[in-house]
């Protein structure tokens, strides 16, 4: 990897380490060290959807993007850094029909080297990002990619003699990858990536195609290919026809796991993204299972679950605090007590006026260009980070700047400061980074201890409110795991509740 490389990763690393309170990945054991291929993925969060994937994968990923964003002052640059292909679509290339034909091929040609050569390429077939709840109809350019790939890999086996005529060789894979976000837009939000397993092409489609066959003959391949990607996609992703639903498979997940873990006697605490996904799925799957075979039943759940989802919402709490208040943590710890005392009281106040001072103009200048620019939520999180990563350090080095020059005119008064104004600004400049980092963490504190008070008051107040929801809550489980005993869902459920992979 060049230098240019590493550096950018490292940059993309931290910004993305900046962004999301957490990332959780699973399935890098899926991929292969033999071979390259693709990594076909939905695209619900614009430029976060390559980042997060380019950030998780060992090893060096490939891209192909619209040739235009390359053009993008920063961004552009940041993609060329990492070796960016620039993809040239039909639509976008002037000409007939054969000139942006060939101009997409020559794009895609250099793509499929790199794959053929051992690389991986991540791909987001659907073409563009959107925030539909589903996939949107997917193109046939990662089907053509992979062909052309395998047309290369055997040429290159041929030439070598690892592989005769007759024989397959070790061609590119293509994983299907699950992007799931708990609020996408949001700063300091979770994500999940997931690699899953490579598709396993059906015998008529695991071809290297012929260099004389014919364009027709390729493209229909390439859209039966397309079909077994979509398919993939959709086991991986889950989606769901509209937000309405996709937000009930949601609640109906998370009221059978408290009831399950309120049974179980267990405290597990919140559920990792990965358990998030695996018992969306298991909701999901038992969804589409029932609701032909049993569509009275399934609605009649729906109906309930709706109205349990309105009053949990009126009520502003969640789940698994039906069963108890969330807790104060250490500030019922006397000893910790005491140590959050001397730190909140002597030592942060500094800190935390200084990183609000700084950067709090930078936070709603941030706020105020992102909801100017963004077209979509979708936009919102690419926004951010971008934005984000040019105002807050501007904004820091402009402190440390100011001070250093305070430091100098002061230097004629207090003859000690003359030789300390370059270290007093990148100790301003360093604070001011330290003082954001310090007020985000001390306002996420504050706001659940907040929320914490405010439901144990919810809870005392309207004690029988809180008693029928949990009665319903529990009609609801027992209603859910009747329906669906017969069926084979993904995951297993653990002895305290939780879901986990078989």
């Amino acid at each position: 990897m060049s230098r240019s490389y590493r550096a950018a990763m490292a940059l993309l690393r931290l910004l993305i380490r900046a962004f999301f309170k957490r990332v959780e990945v699973e399935g890098l054991e899926n991929i292969p060290h033999d071979r390259g291929g693709l990594l076909v993925a939905w695209h619900p969060n614009g430029l976060i959807d390559p980042a997060l994937i380019l950030a998780q994968l060992p090893g060096r990923v490939v891209f192909g993007a619209r040739h235009g964003l390359l053009k993008v002052p920063i961004l552009g640059t940041l993609m060329r850094a990492f070796g960016t292909v620039p993809i040239y679509r039909a639509a976008d290339v002037t000409g007939d029909e054969a000139t942006r034909r060939e101009a997409n091929r020559t794009s895609l040609d250099a793509l499929a080297d790199k794959i053929a050569r051992g690389s991986f390429s991540a791909l987001f077939p659907e073409g563009i990002s959107h925030d539909r709840p589903h996939l949107m109809e997917l193109k046939t350019g990662a089907a053509r990619l992979y062909y052309r790939a395998r047309q290369l890999a055997r040429a290159q086996d041929e030439r070598r003699g690892t592989v005769s005529r007759e024989g397959s060789g070790r061609g590119p894979v293509i994983i299907p990858v699950g992007l799931h976000y708990d609020e996408k837009h949001a700063f300091r939000s979770r994500a999940l990536v997931e690699f899953h397993p490579p598709i396993e092409v059906p015998a008529e489609l695991d071809v290297s195609p012929a260099g004389d066959e014919s364009d027709e003959t390729f493209y229909a391949r390439a859209r039966r290919l397309t079909a077994e990607i979509q398919r993939a996609l959709e086991q991986a992703v889950h989606p769901t026809t509209t937000w309405e639903l996709h937000h009930l498979m949601h609640r109906g997940r998370t009221l059978v796991r408290a009831e399950r873990v309120y049974r179980a006697g267990a405290r597990p605490g919140r559920a990792a993204m990965v358990e998030q996904s695996l018992g969306f799925a298991r909701f999901w799957t038992g969804y589409q299972a029932l609701k032909n075979s049993r569509p009275g039943d399934v609605e009649a759940v729906l109906d309930v679950v709706r109205e349990y989802d309105a009053d949990m919402s009126a009520l502003g709490i969640e789940d698994r605090e039906l069963d108890g208040a969330p807790g104060l943590g250490s500030l019922l710890l006397p000893i910790a007590l005491v140590a959050q005392v001397v730190l909140v009281y002597l030592l942060l106040p500094p800190l935390l006026v200084l990183g609000y001072l700084v950067n709090l103009p930078a936070a709603l200048l941030c706020r105020a260009i992102v909801k100017r620019m963004a077209q979509e939520s979708k936009d919102e999180a690419s926004l951010k980070v971008i934005i984000g990563a040019i105002v807050f350090p501007i904004t820091w080095t402009i402190v440390g700047v100011l001070v250093a020059l305070g430091v100098i005119g002061l230097g004629g008064v207090f003859g000690v400061l003359r030789g300390v104004p370059l270290a007093a600004g990148l100790v301003a400049a360093i604070l001011s980074a330290v003082g954001g980092a310090v007020a985000i963490r001390y306002r996420r504190l504050t706001g659940e201890t907040l929320r914490a008070i405010r439901v144990r008051r919810t809870r005392r107040v309207r004690a029988e409110e809180i008693e029928r929801l949990r009665g319903v809550r529990a009609r609801l489980h027992d209603l859910v795991i009747g329906l669906s005993s017969d069926l084979d869902l993904p995951g297993v459920v653990a002895p305290d509740g939780r879901v986990v992979s078989s």
